[in-house]
């Protein structure tokens, strides 16, 4: 049950990053780079919460494999 958690976790952080990455692409978030030289606050959340979700899949994972 926990590796399925996990999987869960991991693909969801995937999903995450993607749509950060799309973000950071977006017609916003060049107007926001124009003016401030960085993306929009969504696009940045959407990464760091996918990278945080991936660590946290990964770890569940390898930590269920030590057993």
């Amino acid at each position: 049950m926990n590796k399925l958690i996990s999987l869960a976790i991991l693909a969801g952080g995937i999903v995450l990053v993607v749509f950060g990455v799309a973000a950071t692409e977006s017609f916003s978030s060049d107007i926001s780079r124009f003016f401030t030289g960085s993306p929009t606050d969504k696009a940045i959340w959407l990464l760091i919460g996918g990278i945080v979700a991936i660590i946290i899949g990964l770890a569940g994972l390898l930590r269920g494999q030590t057993k």
